[in-house]
């Protein structure tokens, strides 16, 4: 049950990785990276502006107890001068204090100081590498679109290939049903023209038929040739006629 649950389990995961990667744009993940990219650079930067602030702020107390100091001093001489040596030493004894005070600032200053120029060293590089991942980012979008368009193209000529491929089949069909059909029809004709096939229509004829159709068509234009001569010589169409009749009459052994 153990090794069916984890098939399943691997299935699963399987099929949504192949999912996901259906759905997933590699443009809108470079974004997403270059916006991630941008926000951490905007954590170093503002890393950078807390600790130069904090930095002046340690440079405004050294400032202060500075002026403290010098003006114990000054109060320590006044006092000597004055032949109150108590006085002196109770400002001098505070200004021992207050240098203290100012040693360990000067060295949180320097701490800081340190930190700070890291972190101003470390904003730069992050800003050379988002701003080389941003060329390259547009680089690879500008190629994945192409390459998007191109493939678009490509199945859109692939479909027409096909389309055109199913029209050449329906024509060549075509022809050849054509083809069949006026071969069908010639035969037909032909049959039909021998006497081998009876027409219903009654319109068909025998040969004998045929020819004599075609004798009778033949003196029908020897007739009107008579008849037109006779006209163009003044004569009657039929002397013309009977004279060409007895023409064509054959002789006899008798006339001989």
């Amino acid at each position: 049950m153990s090794g069916v649950m984890k098939r399943m389990g691997m299935i699963f995961r399987a099929k949504a990785n192949k999912a996901l990667d259906r759905a997933e744009d590699p443009r809108e993940t470079l974004d997403y990276s270059y916006q991630k990219q941008l926000e951490l650079l905007q954590k170093v930067r503002r890393g950078v502006a807390d600790v130069a602030t904090s930095r002046k702020r340690l440079e405004l107390q050294l400032n202060q107890l500075q002026g403290q100091s010098s003006k114990l001093e000054d109060q320590g001489r006044k006092a000597l001068a004055l032949g109150r040596e108590d006085l002196a030493r109770e400002a001098l004894s505070r200004r021992a204090a207050l240098q203290q005070q100012v040693t360990d600032l000067e060295t949180q200053h320097r701490t800081l100081q340190g930190e700070e120029e890291k972190l101003t060293l470390a904003a730069q590089r992050l800003q050379a590498k988002v701003d080389a991942f941003r060329t390259k980012k547009e680089t690879i979008k500008a190629t994945y679109t192409a390459a998007q368009a191109q493939t678009q193209i490509g199945e859109a000529f692939s479909g027409i290939s096909e389309e055109m491929g199913d029209v050449g089949m329906a024509i060549q069909r075509a022809e050849d049903k054509t083809a069949q059909l006026q071969a069908r029809a010639g035969a037909l004709d032909e049959l039909l023209a021998s006497g081998a096939l009876d027409d219903p229509s009654g319109m068909a004829k025998d040969d004998i038929a045929a020819e004599l159709d075609r004798i009778s068509g033949g003196s029908d234009v020897e007739l009107e040739l008579q008849r037109m001569k006779a006209e163009l010589a003044g004569g009657s169409p039929q002397q013309a006629i009977e004279g060409g009749q007895k023409q064509e009459q054959p002789r006899t052994d008798m006339d001989k």
